[in-house]
């Protein structure tokens, strides 16, 4: 695998001198009336890059050039750093990864060379009526918004070629064909298909099939099971994964992986597969993610080996400038009052809308994009026909209208949360705003790049942060953000409940060789690793060897057996006798696999009732997976602690308690590993300057950095103050975990926070660890608040623990059997169960017409736990145990530091301390930093701040 820094310099991408038809091609682009009014010298203006633009054929050539002759002298040629190091590699037929930032045209650069090849092959008379071009997208809107933009090039281009054609019969005196008024027919055809499209649309595509079919990966996973349309994609010779940051780190993108090996498998080649990617890390795995393996040449059998398939990387992901800057109104954020601190946010807010065309802003919550929206209508001349709200609950006429206004550039300003991250082209969009941290810098770039779409723009984002704990993350995430830095993608492992839908699928097309089987599997990069014993229980699950689960309707899915001789009852010719081979079972096969498959699980609100019975409202089970019992919440204006679930009821009691997990909670992306890592590294750089030079050598250090003077003010006095009042070692650094006491005697709480800032995966698994030894050692049942920088734990005053000393003593080859204890029993472990044993086929969303709700599924996981938690080595639970240690509660890495920590390269620190330090007002309050501060959170913070001020000055 070889690696392009900036797009790299593909063999025939540049030339000292542009060749004569570039020159000439450029110099007709802009010298007509129409022409664009440009600010270089076509005759002498540089074009490195004319060595690309030759491998195209003529009418690709004056197209393209047409259509970006203007943007020369910005681009250093005519094409994109992504285009110049992409369109060769695909021509080549090489398997490409391009990592561009959004606007940088990565959808010219995967599809170029590929439609190039098409209309050669169409000129030809060469295209058959079959698929030849896959494109996958993570959204349907993505899928929608490249159909549209490809019409463009392909309309182009044909009119090229016709206008070529009629050239060669004037010179020819032929006479033309037919009718050749209207616009001419583009010849290469292509379409959309996804869950959405008619059963007419579907049944005209095998009639008349697109050459490039846009589509999903769960559309794709269904059409290799089509019977009919399967032999369409026999032909396809490139795919193209766009968006694949946006896939890699779920099971979608694990799904997505082994269809891509089942479609080499069914394909008359192995297709090239170009990723697409804006900000990701790590780009080699990534791309043995994209490509997958294959086995080693002249290796055979069991134990052969499988190598990843080679793939071209195409770095030119810092080929854009951005201009980014953290703001907060407050240099005190603490004793602002609330309304002046909401009243300058707005107002700067307003003033950098009305000095740019569109301005999108992100917040960190889909109740926070809609305040946002309401604030600016309220406070300022805004309304339906100016602004907007775009988030993934509304419905989708309401998301289209905002869709075509931000394409329009109609509208001055859309909030939004997540769901405009990726998708659509936004050509007037010339700020972003983010408020908030965005919790990776692979997030604030990704949102952030949605600015400045024109060539050679500078990309502008501003950041607000509102809260003290955000400051310095943000501060941190922009340094490295400048420096070139992105958080890495953590990639699923051996999913079963995926391997099962698709060794399923499999079975379901015909009866094959069990290797077979798991060839596919492992060529998957996910599945390098899934070795025979995860392999023979998978097929152990899928072929129905346990007792019990029949008799709950769960059905064998698959049967796996030897091939009989010739004379035996089972006997498959085209194979030798003894063979292991699978097969599907049941008559219904098809049809489930069909309506049942897909990774994306269903969701439901659970109703709130008191234990005695008063009905209070709805929560989000999303919400519910963050809460444990004794955990508080409020609801409705009231405040409930959390009790137990059963099915789709919540039940609760009134307390007085303050809410332990905030509303919002669920909503919020975690804050990164790798920027956890950083902000430490933040803290201790910070510490070492406050050291040597005291808060003017911070200052003077913080100055360097994209931040207003506010924010340095702010950070400067936060960490000066904590020092002051705890000492240097109250605060975590690469080198040092944290940890306070708090006795709290007016509410008889004995409070611990430990600021392990690794992210909020790290600290919900570890939190639960530490609180399963803590119920152990006191016979009480602690109160537990996770946040991104730490977690907060509360016993009774009485009962003495000693948490630094749980900490020490963390032994890293229990962490996760340790962790499997601490979840068994838990609604967590419920709802994951569902959901997996809903991908797994083990119960069935839909079936024979009756779709069963997300609670209904709930109901009948809850009945099929324990019997699945009572058997041997079982593939359903097994794999739910995996997701949640691994890939919800980051088990590897609480082992990683629990192994630093028995090494001696983390010291735990601990100390006593009689209100909480300034670093933990925000574990200590978890409050809603979204938009502003409650009152009453607010008069927290006032009182904690007056404490440590007073400590400080009697110190």
């Amino acid at each position: 695998m070889s690696e392009l820094t900036d797009g790299g310099s593909a063999e025939g991408a540049e030339h000292s001198e542009a060749s004569p038809p570039a020159r000439e091609l450029l110099r007709e682009a802009l010298s007509g009336a129409d022409a664009p009014a440009v600010e270089f010298d076509p005759e002498t203006v540089p074009i490195p890059d004319s060595g690309v633009l030759d491998r195209l054929s003529p009418p690709v050539r004056r197209w393209w050039v047409s259509q970006f002759a203007a943007y020369v002298g910005e681009n250093g040629g005519l094409f994109t750093p992504p285009q110049r190091g992409a369109i060769p590699r695909v021509d080549d037929g090489e398997n490409c990864l391009v990592a561009a930032p959004t606007g940088s045209g990565k959808t010219l650069a995967a599809f170029t060379a590929v439609l190039d090849d098409l209309f050669e092959r169409e000129r030809a008379g060469e295209l058959e009526n079959s698929v030849y071009c896959l494109y996958v997208s993570p959204l349907k809107s993505l899928a929608n918004d490249i159909e549209r933009n490809l019409e463009a090039p392909l309309e182009g281009i044909a009119a090229e070629m016709a206008a070529r054609s009629g050239a060669e019969r004037a010179e020819g005196d032929e006479e033309p064909d037919g009718d050749e008024e209207g616009d001419p027919d583009p010849g290469v055809r292509q379409a959309i298909r996804h869950g959405d499209t008619s059963k007419a649309e579907r049944q005209a595509m095998l009639e008349e099939t697109p050459h490039a079919l846009n589509t999903t990966p769960e559309t794709l996973a269904i059409l290799l099971n089509s019977p009919k349309f399967k032999e369409k994609l026999r032909t396809v010779e490139y795919v193209v994964v766009d968006e694949i940051h946006a896939l890699a780190d779920n099971k979608r993108g694990t799904h997505l992986s082994v269809s891509l090996e089942r479609l080499t498998e069914l394909a008359d080649g192995s297709p090239t597969r170009i990723g697409c990617s804006a900000t990701v890390e790590p780009l080699a795995e990534v791309a043995d993610f994209l490509v997958g393996r294959e086995r080693v040449a002249g290796e055979v059998g069991e134990t052969a080996g499988f190598a990843p398939r080679d793939c071209e990387i195409v770095d030119a992901r810092f080929g854009r400038e951005f201009d980014l800057q953290l703001r907060t109104p407050a240099a005190d954020l603490i004793h602002t009052d609330d309304a002046v601190v909401t009243d300058r946010f707005y107002d700067a807010l307003h003033d950098l809308i009305a000095d740019h065309e569109n301005t999108l802003v992100f917040a960190n919550s889909r109740s926070g994009a809609e305040r946002t929206l309401r604030e600016l209508r309220e406070r300022f001349d805004y309304d339906e026909s100016d602004s907007g709200c775009h988030h993934g609950s509304l419905g989708e006429a309401q998301r289209s209208r905002i869709e075509e206004g931000l394409k329009a550039g109609t509208l001055d300003v859309v909030t939004t949360s997540t769901s405009l991250e990726l998708g659509i082209d936004m050509p007037h969009l010339d700020l972003v705003v983010q408020v908030g941290s965005p919790k990776s810098v692979a997030a604030l770039l990704q949102r952030v790049g949605r600015a400045g779409h024109s060539p050679g723009e500078t990309v502008e984002g501003r950041v607000f942060a509102l809260d003290r704990d955000e400051l310095v993350e943000c501060a941190a995430m922009l340094a490295r953000a400048e420096a070139g830095f992105v958080d890495r993608v953590s990639l699923p492992e051996g999913a079963a409940d995926v391997a099962a839908q698709h060794v399923y699928g499999m079975a379901i097309n015909r009866v094959r060789p069990d290797r077979e089987v798991r060839d596919i599997l492992r060529r998957a990069h996910p599945y390098r690793d899934f070795g025979s014993r995860e392999y023979e229980r998978l097929m152990r699950y899928l072929t129905g060897d346990y007792e019990g689960l029949a008799e709950r309707n769960v059905y064998p899915k698959v049967w796996r057996d030897a091939n009989d001789p010739p004379e035996g009852e089972h006997h498959h010719e085209e194979y030798p006798v003894g063979e292991t081979l699978v097969g599907k079972r049941g008559r219904l096969a098809r049809v489930i696999y069909m309506t049942n498959v897909g990774t994306i699980p269903d969701s439901f609100g659970c109703d709130v009732v008191t234990r005695d019975g008063d009905a209070v409202g709805t929560l989000d089970e999303n919400y519910l997976d963050t809460l444990s019992p004794g955990d508080v919440f409020a609801l409705g204006g009231e405040r409930f602690a959390f009790r137990y679930r059963r099915g789709s009821k919540v039940y609760a009691d009134r307390t007085d308690e303050r809410p332990t997990v905030p509303t919002w909670y669920a909503e919020r992306l975690p804050l990164s590993a790798d920027l956890a890592a950083e902000v430490l590294a933040f803290q201790g750089d910070l510490l070492d300057r406050l050291e040597r030079g005291g808060p003017p050598a911070v200052r003077a250090w913080l100055r360097k950095l994209p931040i207003d003077g506010n924010s340095v003010r702010a950070i400067t006095r936060t960490y000066d103050e904590q020092v002051a009042y705890a000492g240097a070692e109250s605060v975590s650094t690469p080198s040092r975990l944290a940890v306070e006491e708090v006795l709290d005697r007016d509410a008889y709480k004995r409070r611990f926070h430990v600021h392990s800032t690794y992210g909020r995966r790290f600290n919900e698994g570890l939190s639960r660890l530490v609180a399963a030894e803590c119920r152990a050692r006191t016979d009480a049942e602690p109160t537990v608040a996770v946040a991104d920088r730490g977690f907060s734990l509360a016993l009774p005053l009485n009962r003495k623990v000693d948490v630094a000393g749980i900490l020490r003593e963390l032994d890293p080859e229990t962490v996760r059997g340790d962790l499997r204890a601490a979840l068994r029993g838990t609604d967590l472990l419920q709802r994951y169960f569902r959901i997996n044993a809903t991908r797994s086929l083990m119960i069935l969303k839909r079936y024979k017409g009756y779709e069963k709700s997300a609670a209904e599924q709930q109901v009948s996981a809850e009945t099929l736990l324990s019997l699945a938690e009572g058997l041997d080595d079982f593939a359903v639970i097994e794999e739910t145990y995996r997701e949640l240690s691994d890939d919800r509660l980051d088990a590897p890495r609480i082992r990683a530091v629990a192994e630093r920590i028995a090494d001696g390269d983390l010291a735990v620190v601990d100390r006593t301390v009689d209100s909480p330090t300034p670093l933990a007002f925000g574990l200590a309050t978890l409050v809603d930093s979204d938009a502003v501060l409650a009152d009453d959170e607010s008069a927290a913070l006032r009182e904690f701040h007056e404490r440590v001020q007073t400590a400080i000055e009697d110190s």
